[in-house]
């Protein structure tokens, strides 16, 4: 796992390797129904999760805290490959009526070897707001639980 930076923004990208076919983690990543079920940081639910994977095509996930807050995310896919990868922009906002706080654009690629999925996902920010603070600053921990809870959604696929 690395961590890497810009004079600007922050960005993170993390390597892991899961005990999973290329095709099914693809799958769990474009399927709506699926991804609601993992996506976010620990103790974060998804009562919204809308998916067009197209190039274009939409995102948006209402994320409910474990504070009960929802934590829009609203985007779009600008790359789709199956089952190699997927490119997408993503704006986070304080709350489901709060102010916009930073946007970024993450790529995921997939390879298999093995039987087994290497996944690389690379996220730079690419505007923030100075109320984001916090938010990036948890930037690289919620992509590391959100992943966590991919390998073990993946674990009862």
């Amino acid at each position: 796992m690395t961590t890497a930076s810009t004079d600007r923004h922050p960005g993170v990208t993390i390597t892991r390797t899961f005990d999973a076919p290329r095709e099914l983690v693809f799958a769990v990543w474009t399927d709506p129904k699926h991804m609601a079920r993992w996506f976010g940081p620990r103790d974060f639910t998804n009562p919204v999760c809308e998916l067009d994977v197209r190039p274009g095509g939409a995102i948006l996930i209402h994320m409910r805290g474990p504070d009960g807050g929802i934590y829009p995310m609203k985007g779009a896919f600008q790359e789709v490959v199956p089952p190699e990868r997927l490119v997408f922009t993503a704006a986070a906002f304080a709350s489901e009526d709060g102010a916009f706080l930073l946007e970024d654009t993450t790529t995921v690629t997939f390879t298999e070897f093995d039987g087994k999925t290497e996944l690389t996902m690379h996220a730079v920010v690419t505007k923030a707001t100075p109320e984001a603070g916090g938010a990036l600053a948890g930037m690289e921990q919620g992509w590391n639980e959100t992943l966590d809870k991919l390998a073990d959604y993946l674990a009862r696929a």
